[in-house]
């Protein structure tokens, strides 16, 4: 109901009204009206200009049940799945502009009573399989929280050793440092129907179903997205190889950093031996970026960070890949495999022999493991 200082909702058929300004200034509301395909509430102000609520499933459908329940997952609306656009022009302090709301499908969920840890909600794809799991708010009430339309992030490169000629670069308190040049990479999933799961407190306490819905407006078609997405996928999967394996050379490359410094009779076996490490990471990334200044552009990439350039070429519109974003991607998976079987080599035949070395000094074994 519109007033003349503001919007007011009513669950129970007008016995009670609560106000539901939000961000509304208290202004005269002179016309309300729901968008038909978002669900949207739509009102008109004098000399405020429009106000727009994102999707109200939660508002319509809250009833004295709702209310009484100690969790509840309302039904999730159906979400365009499209590309940005490149604005013409627009000025950054425009006082007209509004502000869009956050890409994606808004979830929407009740909760009677503040729970011991975060809520978190899973998304599943239609086989089953787990897309992205995004942690929620705990707010005693209405809360929502916004899926991206993306995979989880694949998996992080944690470097456990300075970059060359920048030893001034320092690792967090973790051990740790990321990647300057990124080697990460999530998907936009295709258009389908998937699985929204609600959890609280480590109990699963409510599930709807979720439409993703193609562009009307994007001429392709829903083939050609599912092709790009399968390539996208096998070269997500690419990369988390590849973060393995240097992941586990960062590990090994670690304790050989302690070793020398602990025990320096064995500088030059480790030496040795690291040198056969760094022939194959020196493969996978640039060890020379530091994250700072221009190295980035100094020194030329290498095949993780190409990768994700081929990653993000291939996704930067929807449409199936061409013949050479193929031939480009085999060429990366045959280098990739080549350098795990030379690291695998290492593992199995020169690190027992270096750990003999080891042992003869009772000195502790070099732990090939990764993280």
């Amino acid at each position: 109901m519109g007033t003349e200082n503001g919007i007011y909702v009513s669950y129970d058929d007008g016995e009670n009204w609560d106000p539901m300004q939000f961000n509304l200034p208290h202004a005269p509301v002179y016309w309300i009206t729901v968008q038909e395909r978002f669900n949207d509430l739509v009102i008109s102000t004098y000399g405020r200009g429009f106000w727009i609520l994102d999707d109200i499933t939660p508002i319509q459908q809250m009833n004295a049940q709702v209310k009484s329940s100690n969790f509840n997952l309302f039904p999730v609306h159906a979400t365009y799945r499209f590309r940005g656009i490149t604005v013409p022009y627009a000025s950054a302090d425009d006082p007209t502009a509004g502000q869009n709301p956050p890409y994606g499908a808004d979830i929407n969920y009740y909760l009677k009573t503040t729970p011991n840890n975060d809520a978190s909600i899973k998304i599943l794809d239609a086989k089953g399989n787990a897309v992205q799991t995004i942690r929620g708010t705990r707010n005693v009430g209405l809360n929502r929280v916004w899926w991206n339309l993306r995979t989880e992030n694949s998996k992080e490169i944690r470097l456990r050793t300075s970059p060359i000629y920048a030893p001034d670069v320092k690792l967090n308190n973790e051990g740790w440092r990321p990647l300057p040049e990124g080697g990460r990479m999530t998907v936009l999933v295709p258009p389908g129907t998937y699985t929204v799961k609600l959890t609280v407190d480590g109990q699963e306490v409510g599930s709807q179903s979720l439409t993703v819905l193609k562009d009307p407006n994007d001429g392709t078609t829903e083939v050609d997205i599912q092709k790009q997405t399968a390539m996208l996928m096998d070269l997500r999967k690419d990369l988390e190889s590849a973060a393995d394996v240097v992941n586990q050379i960062e590990t090994m490359r670690a304790q050989l950093t302690k070793l020398r410094a602990d025990h320096p009779d064995v500088k030059g076996a480790a030496d040795d031996f690291e040198k056969k490490l760094t022939d194959i990471e020196d493969g996978l990334i640039q060890r020379k970026y530091s994250g700072q200044g221009q190295d980035t552009t100094r020194f030329p990439g290498k095949l993780i960070g190409k990768m994700t350039y081929l990653g993000n070429g291939i996704a930067s519109g929807d449409f199936a890949p061409n013949k050479q974003q193929q031939e480009v991607h085999a060429m990366f998976k045959a280098q990739l495999a080549d350098l795990r079987r030379r690291l695998d080599q290492i593992v199995s035949s020169d690190l027992p022999n270096f750990n003999r070395i080891l042992r003869d000094k009772n000195i502790g074994n070099l732990i090939a493991s990764g993280q």
